[in-house]
């Protein structure tokens, strides 16, 4: 039997409202602290009375739990975008130092303290982590780099750890040591990164005929 449109109606704005009151948690989690996420807090934000945010989430662990997920997923998501762009590294360290990190430091906190929000995180940043570790070790082989002296489990913590570093420090106000600690990211970055497509199809073209890559060059000189 098929829905009613005043069934569908309902169904709709039910949605919109758990939406809206993750949406307020998330927010008072990244302006306030976690600690200051309560029911009513939260409610207030979302414009709708305290007893909503029981009725669609009977404890506070869970709208944590369905920020979590719910930002998680689309951070993975944008993992993804990063790892297929023309510069994997770079994007992989911009999404890193991106806004919701701060975020995620909340969470970390609450983890603390919280059985479920720590077995959430330690799911989700495996996840993230094999993600960040396979694109990390695609460009130290491109660049024929040596695994053992730089094992990409390391690079890509090194990278994400301290991006986020520099996350959690701006938000108390330091800033000592931040514009090195970038510099030389990105020097590193510059220096690890996945070559550009046309540099290793040329690449690929000479080491499998020597021939051809010197029949070009002369080509190329004789025209120029």
């Amino acid at each position: 039997m098929s829905s009613s449109p005043a069934d569908e109606r309902s169904k709709v704005g039910r949605e919109a409202t758990r939406e809206a009151l993750i949406d307020a948690t998330a927010q008072i989690m990244v302006d306030e602290g976690y600690a200051a996420a309560t029911s009513r807090r939260v409610a207030a934000k979302a414009g709708v009375k305290p007893a909503l945010v029981h009725y669609y989430f009977p404890s506070m662990d869970e709208p944590f739990v369905a920020v979590l997920r719910d930002k998680a997923e689309t951070n993975l998501q944008r993992q993804r975008q990063a790892i297929a762009a023309a510069e994997p590294l770079h994007a992989l360290w911009q999404l890193s130092g991106a806004n919701d990190a701060q975020l995620f430091t909340e969470f970390l906190a609450m983890a603390n303290h919280r059985k479920t929000i720590r077995s959430e995180i330690s799911s989700y940043a495996m996840r993230f982590r094999d993600l960040e570790e396979g694109a990390m070790t695609l460009a130290l082989n491109a660049r024929g780099i040596d695994l053992d002296a730089f094992p990409p489990v390391v690079m890509s913590m090194i990278m994400g750890s301290l991006a986020r570093m520099v996350v959690h420090e701006q938000g108390l106000g330091i800033t000592r040591g931040h514009e090195e600690a970038r510099a030389f990211i990105e020097q590193c970055l510059d220096r690890f990164e996945m070559p550009a497509w046309d540099q290793r199809q040329q690449e690929s073209v000479q080491l499998s005929d020597p021939a051809r890559s010197t029949s070009a060059e002369v080509t190329s000189d004789t025209i120029t």
